[in-house]
């Protein structure tokens, strides 16, 4: 009823919003570094009368550098400011139309020395925004993100839910397409390696248009990684310690002339945490029940460098961009499992597995750029190639104790190992072209992308009587996965007054080469397929626009989920791959409103998602054993109501928060008639910060999800708060933050499912009240 409520009053006050026009007209434009091109923030935008020296009005430049000002129809001259650039003056405005769009408007570098001009007022916090593509979040400007990772981040971000193995989802959907800087990385298949100091944006694209890759049902999240900026030197230095001896750490430094940019950065993280699960299950066939119980303990130990340059030749502009992560981690696990017969609630079977487990992780990320400069506005020429890799080498020793959960020095009845060494690559070449055509523009490019998973998996069980370790090989094997996928798009984009609009297609071509090295088995395949894009903006009046999206995307099966071996980390929970998995296609639709208020800005989004074979693991028992694989099924929609709110109540008072309901409808009955499943699902996140005496912020986070679908069952609800506050010293080049993670202990994942002849429930808990103080200087 709460929930309805809340729609019900933000439905009203948006309604009760005037949404007329009036008397005047609107001069937009966007203030960019004439060398570099990027966005000029905060700069100071005046609009004169010819002849006067008072100014008629004016306003300040958006972070994307995107400025618009209101005035009576006539001719006027605009002068822009900001320090570090030369004055700059546009003559001969002839304000006569609705809307007019200057374009983009190039700032000069001022090489004078100035000197230093300390402006001091209240931070306003902005951690997310909205705009035509989706939502934009600042870390920095989310307190509890000090010290954290990428996955900290989502995890305070409206839409995106993160689950206990790290699997990021956008209203619902698990597929997405994540990308480092704009390029597909093997840095993204470990989210949690990428510290959230390192990070400048992430960008979260719910309904691409067709520049992007057409992969990825719920979209596709940028993580723009930090780059040199300000003119001269600079850097900043972060150490962060927690409970259990967590520790964070980073320098970051940068130089920036007028004809170069150099930039890198070092951090280094020790995350260690502890643990624990529990699972029931029923199987009514035999009349069993099985509990398990489980503990575990992390200890990791990251290095991350990245390093990245510009070089200016003419109007010619050379890039390099990397980056490199090695990882050593240490983890140990105790499962209990006991199963009893339920008829007289006699045991059956009992033992302890005890699992150790050694990895060491390489990654790296390298990237060559080169841009065209123009001295046409909104003309570009953007070519880039990359490679990335990452390696991950894993041995597992296991103790097994049977007929017992309480051993007692005894020796195991069994011993088990394991060997994996799992090799990604990546490779992508792309080229961007954009031709300004009048009050239009053409976009058109062209991308490959080739990327390689081999993943080879040694299993052996000792044998006492002949004192050699066996080669398992129902469950060794070695599975490459290879594909390359070869695409074309063109995007032709126009203004008219108030709306704007743009219409694209991607045509992609997939090759898909897999082999399975114990069998000779292979599986090929290549299919050709047109996605096409959608996206206008109506701007109603200076306060209100609305907007509209649609897309065709695609979703392919990764090579864990073709690998048909299985993993038995669990012996009776047992994970498998699936061989003739095909992709998920979807249409996804998006209405929404946006209106900005002198102190709050609010975005409505209604969205729809189609998805025809969606992919979803079923379950199902033999023998008393579970076996969880990835299917095809029918179908499933999706469609919903989200609302996106920041606002500055007050000097001393800022609200941000979100709040997304949809409903989903599930159609398995190609598998099985009972696999028809529906049901709603909410979630909603706020971020508050208050400005306390002594120059004190206090920071508060809250996060609920409510309990969603499967085929087969449900995940329930998680939910958890955060408290942060922070001070700034000398000038605020110094600043301290306390954090306390999960206050109340409450974050878990838990679910359940079932079957005609099984019902199972589930449990993880992972350490989550953490205490974390971090200081910070920056110079």
């Amino acid at each position: 009823m709460y929930s309805y409520r809340f729609i019900f009053l933000f439905c009203f006050a948006l309604l009760s919003t005037p949404l007329f026009s009036q008397e005047t007209h609107s001069i937009q434009g966007k203030i960019v570094d004439a060398k570099s091109g990027d966005a000029v923030p905060f700069a100071q935008v005046a609009l004169y009368e010819p002849g006067s020296e008072k100014p008629y009005t004016g306003g300040i430049s958006k972070e994307n550098g995107q400025f618009s000002i209101n005035a009576e129809e006539g001719q006027y001259v605009l002068e822009i400011i900001f320090v570090g650039y030369e004055n700059k003056r546009v003559k001969n405005i002839q304000l006569e139309n609705e809307k007019l769009n200057l374009g983009s408007i190039k700032l000069q570098s001022d090489t004078r020395q100035l000197e230093e001009v300390v402006v001091e007022s209240n931070e306003v916090r902005r951690p997310v925004q909205a705009d035509l593509e989706g939502l934009s979040i600042t870390p920095d400007q989310t307190i509890s993100n000090v010290g954290g990772s990428l996955l900290d981040v989502l995890r305070n971000t409206p839409s995106v839910n993160v689950g206990q193995d790290g699997t990021v989802t956008i209203r619902g959907s698990s597929g997405t397409n994540v990308l480092i800087d704009g390029r597909n990385s093997a840095l993204a298949s470990d989210l949690e390696q990428i510290p959230a100091s390192a990070i400048d944006q992430v960008k979260i694209v719910n309904n691409p248009n067709s520049k992007y890759d057409a992969e990825g049902a719920g979209g596709v999240i940028n993580i723009q990684l930090k780059r040199g900026q300000d003119q001269g030197t600079s850097g900043k230095a972060e150490l962060t310690m927690g409970t259990r001896y967590r520790l964070s750490s980073n320098l970051r430094l940068s130089h920036k002339s007028e004809d170069f940019n150099v930039y890198g950065g070092y951090s280094y993280r020790s995350w260690p945490r502890v643990g624990n699960s529990q699972t029931t299950r029923y199987t009514y066939d035999d009349n069993r029940r099985l509990e398990q119980i489980g503990d575990s303990e992390r200890n990791d130990r990251e290095h991350t460098l990245n390093l990245g340059g510009d070089y200016f030749i003419g109007k010619n502009k050379l890039s390099y961009e990397g980056a490199f992560n090695m990882e050593t981690e240490s983890d140990s696990d105790e499962n209990q499992t006991r199963v009893f017969n339920t008829l007289n609630n006699s045991t059956v079977l009992e033992y302890i597995r005890q699992n150790n487990e050694g990895e060491e992780n390489y990654s790296y990320d390298n990237a060559l750029i080169y841009e065209r400069l123009f001295d046409q506005n909104g003309k570009e020429f953007r070519f880039s190639i990359s490679h990335s890799m990452r390696d991950q080498l894993e041995d597992q020793k296991i103790d097994v104790y049977s007929g017992t959960i309480r051993p007692e020095g005894e020796a195991p009845n069994g011993e088990e190992r394991s060997f994996n060494d799992e090799l990604r690559q990546t490779v992508v070449a792309q080229a961007d072209y954009v031709q300004p055509l009048g009050e239009a523009k053409l976009e058109a490019g062209y991308k490959s992308t080739f990327r390689s998973f081999d993943n080879d998996y040694l299993y052996e069980v000792y044998n006492p009587q002949s004192e050699v370790w066996i080669n398992q090989t129902e469950v060794s094997n070695r599975f490459l996965y290879k594909d390359q996928v070869h695409a074309l798009y063109a995007i032709y984009s126009r203004s008219f007054d108030a709306l704007e609009f743009s219409v694209g297609s991607r045509l992609e071509q997939t090759y898909v080469d897999t082999k399975l090295y114990n069998t000779g088995e292979t599986n090929e395949q290549n299919y050709l397929n047109l996605f096409p894009s959608l996206q206008a903006l109506y701007t109603l009046n200076e306060l209100n626009s609305l907007k509209f999206t649609y897309s065709r995307r695609i979703d392919r099966p990764n090579g864990w989920r073709l690998n048909p071996f299985p993993d038995i980390s669990d012996s009776l929970n047992v994970r498998l791959g699936n061989p003739e998995l095909q992709p998920e296609f979807i249409h996804s639709l998006e209405f929404g409103h946006m209106v900005s208020f002198e102190r709050a800005d609010i975005t409505t989004n209604a969205f729809f998602r189609n998805v025809d074979g969606q992919v979803d693991y079923i379950v199902r028992i033999e023998d008393g054993i579970s076996y969880r694989q990835p299917t095809n099924l029918n179908t499933s929609q999706t469609y919903g109501l989200e609302l996106i709110t920041t606002s500055q109540l007050f000097e001393w008072w800022s609200v941000n928060a979100s709040y997304s309901i949809f409903q989903t409808n599930v159609d398995g009955t190609n598998v099985d008639q009972s696999f028809n499943n529906d049901g709603v699902s909410w979630n909603a996140k706020l971020t508050t910060d208050l400005s306390l005496p002594y120059n004190i912020d206090f920071q508060l986070t809250g996060n609920y999800t409510a309990p969603e679908i499967e085929a087969q069952g449900r995940d329930l609800a998680r939910y958890y708060t955060d408290i942060s506050l922070q001070r700034g010293f000398l000038d605020n080049k110094l600043d301290l933050s306390v954090s306390l993670r999960d206050v109340f202990d409450t974050r878990r994942f838990a679910g359940e499912n079932y079957g005609e002849d099984f019902l199972q429930t589930f449990e993880y808990k992972r350490e989550s009240r953490i205490l974390l103080v971090s200081l910070g200087y920056q110079f």
